[in-house]
């Protein structure tokens, strides 16, 4: 069959999704931008969304991923903690060899 492809996600779950593409992508935001509200606004999704994502990660996670701090004089902000820079570099190597294996898998396809 001709251009034909293999897809897939992978991610993390216990009880319910805890790590994917789309919360990796939101972390990364958050890091570079000190800001959820911003990383939301980057992604096109609402704070509320951006928001529920983050506590539903931290509260699955043996300490929070993101730390959060309320406005002042500074204004508030965000960051990623040791944590969730682990989780990070976790699973960007996770999509590396899942995409590999995805590579690996096409090579086997009957022709």
């Amino acid at each position: 069959m001709k251009n034909l492809h293999i897809n897939g996600r992978v991610w993390l779950e216990a009880q319910e999704r805890f790590f994917g593409i789309g919360r990796m992508e939101l972390l990364e935001r958050i890091q570079r931008t000190g800001s959820i509200n911003q990383a939301a606004k980057e992604m096109k999704m609402s704070y509320k969304r951006a928001w529920d994502l983050v506590q539903s990660m931290n509260s699955q996670a043996d300490s929070p991923l993101v730390s959060t701090q309320t406005g002042g004089e500074k204004g508030g902000g965000a960051i990623v903690t040791e944590e969730g820079l682990k989780f990070l570099t976790y699973y960007r190597g996770l999509q590396d060899r899942f995409q590999q294996f995805l590579a690996q898998e096409l090579r086997h396809l009957p022709a």
